[in-house]
């Protein structure tokens, strides 16, 4: 688990909670903002991911103050859930959430309005896009493990022609500045 954040206001959204699974590859990505209490957090947890998927065994997480904080401590052992912390300034220790933390960087900076106040309607669509394609590791889409059926879609084909005409589009504007 870790969040991305100073992102722009998005519907009173600031940040993004991104959450891995380590054997399926599964990410789900949350809309919140920066300043969420561990109650907060714990909620979240429980709506977003225990209760649409399944209680995590271990957690991999920094030790941000959220996580680190006695309540979320608590809850972690009620829950008989280990936390595995991360080495601080070495975010290679969670690297399979950092790199989707990149891959979701760059899919949102892909599709936002120029503006950047959307981005928080398009987690949907990159939570979906991330967990149908097929992970380099497993040889297959994050969803295999949880669906009988993969989603048939050309929907990756479509998001990758469309990524990098989005991308040479931003360029250009950019450059033309």
């Amino acid at each position: 688990m870790d969040f991305i954040t100073q992102l722009p206001l998005s519907n009173s959204f600031d940040s993004t909670l991104v959450v891995v699974y380590i054997f399926s590859k599964m990410a789900i990505f949350i809309a919140t903002y920066e300043t969420i209490t561990s109650l907060e957090l714990a909620q979240i947890f429980i709506s977003h991911v225990f209760s649409k998927n399944e209680l995590p065994v271990s957690i991999v997480h920094d030790r941000g103050s959220l996580f680190v904080s006695s309540f979320w401590n608590n809850l972690c052992q009620k829950l008989k859930i280990s936390r595995d912390l991360s080495t601080s300034f070495h975010p290679e220790t969670n690297g399979q959430t950092e790199r989707v933390n990149q891959m979701l960087e760059q899919y949102l900076w892909m599709y936002v309005s120029q503006h950047q106040v959307d981005w928080h309607t398009w987690l949907h669509l990159a939570e979906f896009a991330y967990n149908n394609e097929e992970h380099s590791s497993t040889k297959q889409s994050p969803f295999s493990p949880f669906m009988e059926e993969i989603p048939a879609l050309t929907q990756s084909i479509f998001l990758r022609t469309h990524l990098l005409e989005s991308y040479q589009q931003k360029s250009n504007q950019y450059s033309n500045q």
